[in-house]
């Protein structure tokens, strides 16, 4: 199978993701910098799903770059990965109705799509990997084993056991995930530039 329509469709699904968290925005109450400021915790944490939907998009773009066959295992994979992703605006909505300060549950639920979507992104990466030849293939090599997305996990997973105790610190370790993600990896940069 042709990637060109998997492409399409992830670029549909997270356009619309990204457009449904703009919605839950709302203007502040009057003109002024301090009816802006009251809901800066409400647009911080926009910004950060936004940035870890950007990171995941510039992502699979990348990663399609070296991919020359898809599967129908790769094409369930990419629905779970677009699932998880959908649950963004939700979770995002969620972590905000209680601000000004994140409170427990809504922030273990943001922390749980964070990792869903890693560990599905994951999955998806391995699967387009045997698709097109294993770790040999072009992928296989660019990617190897994946010690970045697998250290994002186990922080992830180390954030939600935390917010127990601060949720703000949980929020806090979201973000320095993103940053590390942020950062572009060259991987496939160097793998496309060798062939």
């Amino acid at each position: 199978m042709e990637k060109g329509r998997l492409e399409a469709f992830t670029d549909g699904v997270i356009a619309v993701v990204i457009t449904v968290m703009v919605l839950e925005l709302h203007v502040p109450s009057d003109g002024t910098w301090s009816a802006l400021l009251e809901d800066a915790t409400v647009f911080l944490s926009y910004i950060l799903s936004f940035v870890y939907v950007g990171i995941y998009w510039n992502n699979h773009h990348h990663m399609l770059q070296l991919v020359r066959r898809i599967n129908g295992n790769a094409m369930w994979l990419n629905l779970v990965f677009l699932f998880c992703l959908s649950l963004f605006p939700f979770s995002t909505a969620w972590l905000n109705k209680v601000h000004p300060r994140p409170s427990a549950v809504p922030t273990v639920f943001y922390g749980i799509t964070l990792l869903l979507t890693a560990m599905s992104w994951e999955l998806l990466a391995r699967s387009l990997i045997k698709a097109n030849g294993g770790p040999e293939s072009e992928l296989g090599k660019a990617l190897g084993p994946d010690r970045k997305t697998q250290a994002s996990i186990v922080i992830q997973v180390a954030a939600v056991a935390l917010t127990y105790v601060s949720p703000v610190a949980a929020c806090l370790i979201y973000a320095s995930v993103a940053a590390l993600w942020f950062i572009p990896d060259r991987r496939i940069e160097r793998q496309l530039g060798s062939c």
